[in-house]
């Protein structure tokens, strides 16, 4: 194939993801695409425009366009994602950690500022959130539960990665037993979609995210909400959250 050079690559690249991305979404994809693939910042681009993009790279490159187009998202791509200041590794046993859900981390640490805490995160996927608090906050003693050993598997490698201190066990909140008044704080992003909002839904979350962390039946959308809630009337202390 013919060797072509930073500049006319990164055009190539927005233009054929425009076709199915907005304009901006496509500038920020080809920025990662370069920075995974060669090592580049923005500015790299701009000052490098006529070096040439060596041909493993090119290979690379065009995989990952490919894969984009067929909606796989650039989180899985790469395998990994950036969350409240860290990156995390993803896979496709793990939901993506969404910018909403790091709002929630900052709102936790912000208002909870007592050393010591006890913690718990339910259905903790990658382990962004209780990674993130065990940073965050001062000396917290976090532990996190999840039904899949998959992700199980994905959130201590992100905890080790980050030296952050998780005691994670493989759970389900629906049948799990509470040890009474032991906890400060509980933590969740739950499924809460019911089945029948599927269809609205776009492909690169329906094809390439964990069915078990997005999807409740439709007769009962606050299955986990319930489940949660009876968890916490046993398990926090009276000044818990």
């Amino acid at each position: 194939s013919m060797s072509s050079n930073v500049g006319d690559t990164a055009r190539k690249i927005r233009q054929s993801l425009q076709g199915k991305y907005p304009a901006g979404e496509a500038d920020a994809m080809t920025a990662i695409i370069f920075e995974k693939v060669m090592n580049y910042s923005r500015v790299d681009m701009i000052m490098r425009e006529d070096s040439e993009v060596p041909e493993f790279a090119s290979a690379r490159i065009d995989d990952a366009v490919a894969r984009l187009l067929r909606n796989e998202p650039i989180q899985h791509i790469f395998g990994e994602a950036r969350f409240a200041g860290h990156t995390f590794k993803v896979t496709p046993d793990t939901l993506i950690p969404r910018p909403e859900t790091e709002q929630l981390v900052d709102m936790i640490a912000g208002e909870n500022t007592a050393p010591d805490l006890r913690v718990l995160d339910i259905g903790t996927g990658s382990g962004c959130i209780a990674t993130s608090l065990a940073i965050a906050m001062k000396w917290p003693q976090v532990s996190a539960i999840d039904i899949s050993p998959a992700a199980l598997a994905v959130a201590r490698d992100n905890a080790k990665a980050l030296r952050a201190r998780v005691a994670f066990s493989q759970a389900d909140i629906l049948t799990a037993v509470p040890e009474k008044e032991s906890l400060d704080i509980i933590v969740s992003n739950p499924p809460y979609i019911d089945e029948q909002e599927k269809q609205a839904m776009d492909a690169n979350v329906l094809d390439y995210e964990p069915a078990t962390a997005l999807f409740v039946p439709d007769d009962n959308p606050l299955l986990f909400y319930r489940a949660i809630q009876r968890y916490a009337m046993t398990a926090l202390k009276p000044s818990g959250r």
